[in-house]
């Protein structure tokens, strides 16, 4: 059988909106990516080596892949994952056991994303199957072999305005340095500041990390004041390095101030190994809200995406690490959660705050109205588990009767595929497209409205959530509001 994606793919089945939903999409098609939050490494672009195999590129990395197949007994570890030494013979299975089982992934994105790579970026014609495996690693990896599918030139070729990345506060940045200083390259390619594992006092290797931030800020972390002066300073760092973001990810969203002598008991509790779940929970928030504080300061955009039970499986995490699709969200709140730092900085100029949830109940209860009234607060996209076609349209219709089209964050790809990006991003470009055809089909915009809408929604919205202006907003195909 053929493999080839039809050309009004996600578009809506009624004929009339179909047809606006596909002048709507050409009109946006060929914008350049702007990816503000993902996870691919920054060597790929900063050494500029070759993709390895097949495998290593579309299946290892990208446990949206990985868990499907787990889910019916498939060992990660054959697949890649957490293999330091995978030959080629053993990349070649992988591949045929996903092909084997590509009936698992039928009405999934997955299904789309893999299937758009395959035609667009390789040329392959025929479906995925168990029969056609062989055939289909085989072409790819010819195609590794060329000089057109090295990261940088895949990088033109998507083609992508603006990558960030994600990295750890300590992180020295070598591979964006070595990427600002190579006049070959003149991509956008960005850190993130992640602090994540240093906001949260009751891991058993907390004191450890605060010797490692004290050893990168030159700051000494053994008190409260200490630790947010080593934050600042580290923050300022990647500042000074290109980063325009930080990224959160915690059990709730919380920011209740702690007083500082509350503050600094529970820490010298926390280096000595001996806070209670409570108080580190305190701890965390208050931690939290300085980080809020920090960027109403330093002007960074903070991004928060909450409620997701982390390594869900212990025996995986503990055989493969992290990151490997055992993650399970949960349900949150954000009302309550984010009002003490609000209250205090949400009408702050410089802050940014773009809320992520993979929990829809609280779209239109919770982060539409926030939207609605804070300046400062922006609702990012459907991402993760809900970056699937019916969970997009679900979020417009949620989000914006009550906050408007420009209080949304632009869609943000979040993964370690590198491939996928463009197709990632054209999902959300057909699904936005249809979106806002149904809205001229119902006469409630004229069609001059929708093409400034999705231009909005694609280029607009991301410039201006991310504070992009000075950097691409003179660059061509890229004209943000």
């Amino acid at each position: 059988m053929k493999l080839q994606p039809h050309p009004d793919r996600l578009f809506p089945a009624d004929p009339t909106t179909r047809d606006i939903a596909r002048k709507l999409h050409d009109s946006i098609k060929d914008e350049p990516i702007i990816s503000p939050h993902g996870h691919v490494p920054p060597e790929w672009l900063a050494n500029d080596e070759p993709f390895k195999d097949p495998t290593s590129l579309l299946i290892t990395p990208d446990h949206y892949v990985n868990r499907m197949l787990h889910n019916h007994g498939v060992d990660l570890a054959l697949l890649g994952v957490g293999q330091k030494d995978f030959s080629e013979e053993e990349s070649r299975k992988a591949f045929k056991l996903l092909f084997k089982h590509w009936w698992l992934y039928r009405g999934t994105p997955v299904k789309y994303w893999m299937e758009n790579e395959l035609y667009d970026y390789f040329d392959i014609r025929v479906r995925p199957s168990a029969e056609t495996a062989d055939q289909i690693y085989d072409q790819i990896a010819e195609r590794l072999q060329e000089p057109e599918f090295r990261p940088r030139a895949l990088y033109k070729r998507f083609p992508l305005s603006f990558i960030a990345t994600t990295d750890d506060p300590v992180d020295d940045l070598r591979h964006h340095k070595k990427i600002k200083e190579d006049p070959d390259f003149d991509g956008e390619v960005r850190p993130t500041f992640r602090p994540d594992k240093y906001l949260e006092p009751a891991r058993e290797d907390w004191p450890q990390l605060m010797e490692a931030l004290a050893n990168a800020s030159g700051v000494d972390t053994t008190t409260w004041a200490g630790f947010n002066e080593a934050m600042e300073n580290r923050r300022a760092y990647f500042k000074e390095n290109g980063a325009i973001s930080t990224d959160h990810s915690h059990a709730d969203p919380g920011t209740a101030r702690l007083s500082d002598a509350e503050a600094e008991r529970i820490y010298k509790e926390a280096l000595a190994g001996k806070v209670s779940k409570e108080d580190a929970d305190a701890l965390r928030r208050s931690m939290m809200y300085e980080q809020v504080r920090m960027a109403s300061e330093d002007g960074l955009t903070m991004t928060l995406h909450p409620a997701v039970y982390r390594n869900h499986h212990r025996p995986t995490f503990e055989r493969f690490g992290a990151d490997v699709g055992c993650d399970i969200p949960t349900k949150t709140e954000f009302t309550e959660n984010l009002q003490p730092a609000l209250s205090d900085f949400g009408t702050s100029e410089n802050l940014h705050l773009i809320p992520f949830t993979m929990d829809e109940t609280v779209y239109s209860r919770e982060l539409a109205p926030l939207a609605g009234f804070y300046p400062s607060v922006f609702i990012g996209v459907p991402w993760w588990f809900i970056d699937a076609p019916e969970a997009m349209a679900r979020f417009r219709g949620a989000v914006t009767e009550t906050a408007g089209f420009t209080r949304t964050s632009g869609f943000i790809d979040d993964t370690r595929a590198f491939l996928s990006i463009p197709a990632r991003h054209d999902v959300a470009r057909r699904i936005d497209s249809g979106y806002v055809a149904k809205l001229v089909a119902e006469h409630r915009l004229e069609m001059d409205e929708a093409e400034e809408v999705i231009k909005e929604l694609v280029v607009g919205n991301p410039i201006r959530a991310f504070k992009l202006e000075g950097i691409l907003g003179e660059q061509e195909g890229v004209i943000g509001k």
